[in-house]
């Protein structure tokens, strides 16, 4: 009986019946969605704009979910496992923001997988997807510059450093940057309004896609590691967020 010998097997025929099983309860799709949902608003945040913390209450995420409160309560924990919330004594869930210290760290360790992705997309990535990249700043130039329209030019940044990650072919790039995202993306919103770095931005992502175009590995995951640690030392040198 594929390596079941019958001697193994109970009455009532069936090895599968030693197994002991609770009932699936109806509301863990609820869960799954309620995690979804959170994470995915959180990742939205800029949790560096205020020195605020930003507060998560069970009972408004469930009324404008539109689900109970246990799916929220086990979203909540997984998105605490994870890094995203912690719980804090008189404050309840608040989102996590992390020090001066660990952001640079966080930088740092982006730059390398960043860097790791541009060399795997000069290798693997097709012409199309390649293609993708110059597309994001098509409009931006002399006459449409990233400072006049900053916010359109953040979003477009970002965009960019994901597509970077997610153009590797990488899932384990992915999963590795899924925990550095929220604040790795919230700093570089948080710095690009300052004009030396939307306009150096700019340049610098030319630079990289130049590279990853002429299939240059070696200069596009230079360019792409430089680009970023440039972001770590600004951190270091200008920003006061602990």
């Amino acid at each position: 009986m594929d390596g079941i010998a019958a001697s193994d097997v109970g009455e009532t025929g069936s090895a599968a019946s030693a197994l002991q099983f609770g009932k699936i309860r109806a509301e863990a799709s609820f869960k799954d969605k309620a995690y979804a949902a959170l994470k995915s608003a959180i990742l939205k945040l800029d949790v560096y704009a205020s020195p605020e913390p930003i507060v998560l209450e069970e009972r408004e995420l469930s009324e404008r979910l539109g689900v109970s409160r246990t799916p929220i309560r086990e979203a909540l924990a997984i998105l605490h496992q994870e890094g995203f919330v912690k719980i804090a004594p008189r404050r309840g869930i608040v989102v996590v923001r992390k020090t001066k210290t660990e952001i640079i760290e966080m930088i740092q360790a982006w730059a390398a997988l960043e860097s790791m992705a541009a060399r795997l997309i000069t290798q693997g990535a097709s012409s199309g997807e390649i293609a993708s990249l110059r597309t994001l700043f098509t409009r931006f130039g002399p006459s449409y510059t990233p400072i006049t329209h900053i916010d359109e030019y953040s979003s477009a940044n970002i965009a960019f450093h994901q597509a970077l990650i997610r153009l590797s072919g990488s899932a384990l790039l992915v999963s590795l940057t899924d925990k550095l995202i929220l604040h790795v993306r919230a700093i570089r919103h948080h710095t690009i309004f300052a004009r030396e770095r939307a306009e150096r931005s700019l340049n610098e992502h030319m630079g990289i896609i130049e590279a990853i175009e002429a299939r240059d590995t070696e200069a596009a995951e230079r360019a792409t590691r430089d680009h970023t640690l440039r972001l770590a030392g600004f951190v270091e040198r200008h920003l006061d967020i602990d």
